[in-house]
């Protein structure tokens, strides 16, 4: 694929941080930037509702159920916050993997909707919660007159707010806009999920029933848990035992807590039990896992 206006600057910005390979933060708009010179193992992270544009190369994103493959010139989409595992799977020095992350701003969105085309009340063809389709053209110019925008200050605070407006809108205006209608419209399946991943985020600590996350969405056990899985790919016992082992691994990073209490903390009575299930999710045991990233 030759390469577009958006990829040689978001190149250029990752050379002007010294970032060779990784991601780095672009304070300015609010974006990620990630490149890769080779493929890499599985990680476990935590997306919150977000575009992903591949400029380069390839990935894997998915669930405990679900994979995607996302390829240069493909978007992505994550419309509720999702414990996902992905892979970068094409990648080298010549051409190496290039992205860009965009978190979506889920209160604009919400401005912009009730003007945006109404699309069909009926249910999504795959209710899923990451979508993928090819880049728009229009809205990769958008994002690199955003990204240029937020270069300069005066055009940082006045004309950057407008194309981020843009953006948004031909987010939902174009092929994912069906899937975040129906994350905005009040009382759909899939607002009625998302509120319920809010609210396990809320209370990871805390033991969930389905009983009561499916009476807050107004459904029957069976139909929450149905409609639960197919958005988020996962049930929501795993949706909480996996965001559950990702803040565990964020505090064994960040803190000299004892193993004992991070697993308290985050909500498992039985220390052996979390170890056991942290190996399982990340191959490695806590302890290893933290002095793996002191060495680092």
């Amino acid at each position: 694929m030759a390469s577009t206006p958006l990829t040689t600057q978001v190149s250029a910005l990752l050379d002007e941080s010294g970032v060779r390979e990784g991601s780095v933060h672009h304070a300015e708009s609010g974006m990620f930037f990630l490149r890769h010179n080779d493929a890499t193992a599985q990680v476990a992270a935590v997306y919150q509702p977000l575009l992903c544009l591949v400029l380069q190369g390839a990935k894997e994103v998915g669930t405990s159920t679900r994979t995607l493959t996302v390829s240069n010139g493909q978007s992505l989409l994550v419309s509720h916050s999702l414990p996902v595992t992905s892979r970068i799977t094409i990648a080298s020095h010549n051409c190496p993997y290039i992205a860009l992350v965009l978190p979506l701003d889920l209160e604009l969105l919400r401005e912009l909707a009730p003007n945006a085309p109404l699309r069909s009340a009926g249910a999504l063809q795959d209710p899923f919660s990451i979508s993928l389709y090819p880049a728009d053209e229009d809205l990769e110019k958008a994002l690199t007159r955003y990204i240029e925008q937020c270069e300069e200050e005066a055009s940082r605070t006045v004309l950057a707010p407008i194309t981020l407006q843009e953006i948004h809108a031909r987010l939902l205006m174009g092929p994912h806009g069906d899937q975040l209608q129906k994350l905005l419209w009040h009382e759909t399946t899939a607002s009625r999920v998302f509120q319920a991943t809010q609210h396990i985020q809320a209370n990871l600590s805390t033991a969930i029933a389905i009983a009561d996350l499916a009476k807050r969405a107004g459904m029957s056990n069976s139909a929450f848990f149905e409609h639960f899985k197919s958005i988020t790919g996962t049930s929501p016992l795993q949706y909480q035992k996996d965001l559950r082992l990702l803040r565990a691994r964020d505090a064994l990073r960040s803190s000299n807590n004892k193993v004992s209490e991070v697993a308290f903390s985050v909500g498992y009575d039985s220390p052996a039990q979390f170890s056991r299930e942290y190996a399982r999710k990340f191959g490695i045991s806590p302890k290893q896992d933290r002095a793996t990233a002191s060495a680092a």
